[in-house]
């Protein structure tokens, strides 16, 4: 019995691997030539997880990724500076940097760039980085201004990003390079400007137009007050966060920071920003080849869209209906009707996936039907059918419809707390009267718009 239930155990294993190998592709054709830039503190360099870290960055490099990584080196700087006798204060999260505290400053700079560099180098066998030498290029690419005297405090030789030199960037990548930039800059006068790598990533996200800008810190992504993972965010929604809660302290000056330059990269035309976790192993993995993702994204639009549907969606919609319609829960429906009467069908979308769907078919010029409801077993939990509900009822309002029917034999009572109330065959208009399935006996449910 124990050798069956090993070998059914590998076997299970083994589906699953090639189940989420295939339901990866197309992200895998999505990625393929695309520009990420990708930041992580000191911290991600200092924790034990970094050289898988590196391992994952080796593999989307083989993918066809182009790769700028900005790396931090907070606590490296901190170390160097107390074994030097110095000190450094924070004004508003960012550092005074006298000029004699530079050397120690660079000396951590330069210790993660070579570490970086060694690791992105490794091809021994038995590893994961087997056969993937990476070339890994830096240089000053990156041109700063002093950040001057604020609010009566002078940064001395605390610098910001003035521009990025993109030109140079493309060339390494289109060369297959993978570019590291540290937080440093270099002013036209020739003097090196101590820089937050969170702006570096920002400026450089929005210079090479990226596809992704992506921020890797210690926590899963941003958790809500009531200890929810936002998987889902846009730019306003990011402002009230911000604005609502205490971000002066501790891991939340992290995701402070990241989130200004998520919102900030959505309205300057990077559609999409990740808050993932170093920490947590294959999250930047799981953030961009399956579709819940690990972390947080913000992008400038909804994730999710609600939308009407297409020909290019049938294929999608036979896969959401036919387990309802196995169970007798949905009339079948065929491919050829559904390519007729798709103009009546109404989709949530994530990423190229069918979620749910909907259909509104008119009655007569009061009246519509909403047909064909469904959501994926996998995202029931939530709004998705109340949302999908209302944009139904949105377009019916449009064409000057203010009755809503559903027929159901299973569903009476969610359409109840939607606002409907079952009423008689007799209700029904007369043509919708004459093709009422007996047989089924379905539940007659009305709502007044």
């Amino acid at each position: 019995m124990t050798t069956i239930s090993t070998q059914t155990t590998a076997t299970e294993t083994q589906f699953n691997h090639v189940h989420w190998f295939r339901n990866s592709a197309p992200y895998i054709n999505t990625h393929r030539g695309k520009t990420f830039v990708i930041m992580f503190g000191g911290e991600a360099v200092a924790h034990d997880s970094f050289h898988t870290l590196i391992h994952d960055f080796a593999l989307l490099h083989s993918l066809g990724i182009k790769l700028v990584l900005v790396h931090g080196a907070r606590p490296q700087v901190e170390q160097n500076l107390i074994s030097r006798g110095l000190s450094s204060s924070l004004h508003n999260d960012v550092r005074v940097t006298p000029r004699e505290a530079m050397p120690a400053i660079l000396e951590a700079v330069g210790s993660i760039r070579l570490q970086i560099e060694a690791q992105l180098s490794m091809g021994l066998a038995n590893s994961p980085m087997y056969g993937s030498r990476i070339d890994a290029i830096s240089g000053n690419f990156v041109t700063a201004r002093p950040f001057g005297v604020r609010d009566g405090v002078d940064y001395q030789m605390t610098g910001e990003v003035r521009s990025i030199d993109v030109d140079a960037i493309r060339h390494n990548l289109d060369n297959d390079h993978v570019v590291i930039l540290g937080p440093t800059g270099f002013s036209v006068t020739g003097e090196i400007f101590n820089l937050l790598a969170e702006d570096i990533a920002l400026q450089t996200a929005v210079a090479l137009k990226a596809d992704k800008l992506i921020f890797l810190g210690a926590e899963d992504g941003i958790i809500s007050r009531d200890g929810r993972l936002l998987r889902e965010m846009i730019p306003n929604e990011v402002d009230r966060l911000l604005r609502d809660h205490d971000t002066d302290e501790g891991k939340h000056v992290e995701i402070a920071h990241f989130l200004r330059c998520a919102a900030a990269a959505c309205r300057e035309g990077v559609h999409r920003t990740h808050i993932i976790s170093y920490v947590k192993d294959g999250a930047l993995i799981e953030e961009l080849f399956t579709r819940d993702g690990s972390g947080t994204l913000v992008s400038h639009d909804a994730y999710e869209e609600i939308r009407r549907a297409t020909v290019n969606d049938v294929i999608g919609l036979l896969e959401l209906l036919k387990p309802l319609e196995e169970q007798g829960i949905l009339i079948r429906r065929t491919q050829e009707r559904l390519e007729q009467e798709i103009e009546y069908y109404n989709v949530i979308e994530r990423d190229g996936t069918i979620l749910g769907c909907a259909a509104l078919y008119p009655l007569d010029q009061t009246s519509a039907e909403v047909a064909s409801l469904a959501i994926h077993p996998n995202y029931r939990n939530g709004s998705r059918g109340a949302d999908l509900l209302a944009f139904l009822e949105l377009q019916a309002r449009s064409h000057g419809r203010h009755q809503l029917f559903a027929l159901t034999t299973h569903t009476a009572h969610w359409f109840v707390e939607q606002g409907f109330s079952e009423v008689a065959v007799s209700d029904l208009p007369s043509e919708r009267q004459a093709t009422y399935n007996h047989d089924r006996n379905s539940k007659v449910l009305k709502k007044q718009l």
